[in-house]
């Protein structure tokens, strides 16, 4: 049988099943909406569900295609003023775009859906397939984004994974990663929006991040008293062939965590938004390059800390991406001390 076919909040999807994990996939943006440890009671997905969390603040849910774990590709951030004349969305357009089944099939324990779709703008096509064993807590995912056109450009990619209460719990669910080098984002005083803990544009050693206060903060955990919202550009360790990052709940022992390649994704973005709702997020997000701004700014700006901030996409050619996920239970007693 193919892929269960599962509408997630009335919006069409995929669901794939391997006795361990349940996955939902949109159609939209072939974007990771839903994970869940088959057989769980509580049906606790760690990814990050605004639609839920709207819901249960009493206000009318609306769609939004940056919810859980959704891809950026060609482009993440805002776009140029031309480019927003020319109908580029920000973000690139795969997340805005339906995809279609490419193929299904299962070898053995391991099933693959592959989905695809065409980026109109840009004149990419996007293509990712997805791996599941049977009995497995892990989820292996290949993407690979065509050039249409005749010449050679720079390209924005970025994994936009998202944890969210109540997996994400203040004082408790600790984020870990092998960076060192690392900067708080800049920004302009007074800007509109939750209150800043970081002041803008500093450097630092992760995870202990400088704060307007004049002292350090760790940004591992959430803090216990909720209002702010920062983001900041950690440089993974490129002495690593394959670069982590994981989210660790232990209070409710459980662990999701992502594995990738440091040459195809060297930076690892920090994004925290804690509102005094409780209904906290934060991006656990993977790129190519250390904020979300425009194309013009990453390729004028060209590195930072030394290391590339954007990747080539040859003329008529195909670049790949790999990388995998896991969630599981922990039963690690060490887990429970941070």
């Amino acid at each position: 049988p193919g892929p269960g076919n599962t509408p997630f909040d009335g919006h069409p999807a995929l669901q794939l099943d391997n006795g361990k994990l349940e996955l939902t996939i949109l159609l939209q943006g072939s974007t990771f909406a839903n994970l869940v440890l088959s057989g769980d009671p509580d049906r606790l997905s760690p990814l990050w569900n605004p639609i839920r969390m709207a819901r249960e603040l009493g206000q009318s849910p609306k769609f939004t295609s940056g919810l859980g774990h959704f891809v950026c590709v060609d482009g993440f951030g805002p776009v140029s003023a031309e480019e927003n004349a020319a109908g580029l969305p920000g973000h690139g357009e795969a997340h805005l775009r339906m995809f279609e089944v490419k193929s299904f099939g299962r070898e053995g324990k391991t099933q693959t859906l592959s989905l695809t779709t065409t980026l109109p703008i840009t004149q990419e096509r996007f293509t990712r397939t997805v791996r599941m064993a049977q009995g497995e807590n892990v989820v292996y995912i290949n993407s690979r984004l065509e050039s249409l056109l005749g010449f050679d450009r720079p390209i924005e990619w970025a994994e936009h994974a998202t944890i969210g209460a109540p997996f994400l719990e203040p004082g408790v669910t600790v984020v870990d990663m092998p960076a060192r080098r690392a900067q708080t984002r800049p920004y302009e005083p007074n800007e509109p929006g939750l209150p800043h803990r970081l002041p803008p544009g500093k450097d630092f050693t992760w995870p202990n991040a400088p704060t307007l206060s004049g002292g350090t903060v760790n940004l591992r955990s959430a803090p216990v008293e909720t209002n702010s919202v920062d983001h900041t550009a950690c440089l993974l360790d490129a002495s690593r062939p394959f670069a982590f990052v994981t989210a660790l709940n232990p209070r409710k022992r459980l662990l999701l965590g992502y594995v990738f390649r440091t040459s195809e994704y060297p930076w690892e973005q920090n994004w925290e938004y804690y509102p005094p709702t409780g209904k906290l997020a934060r991006g656990l997000e993977f790129s190519s390059q250390p904020y979300d701004v425009p194309r013009r700014e990453v390729v004028t700006l060209g590195s930072l800390f030394g290391a590339p901030l954007y990747r080539w996409l040859p003329a008529k050619s195909a670049i790949e991406t790999s990388f995998l996920f896991f969630f599981k239970k922990s039963s690690d007693a060490s887990l429970m001390v941070i």
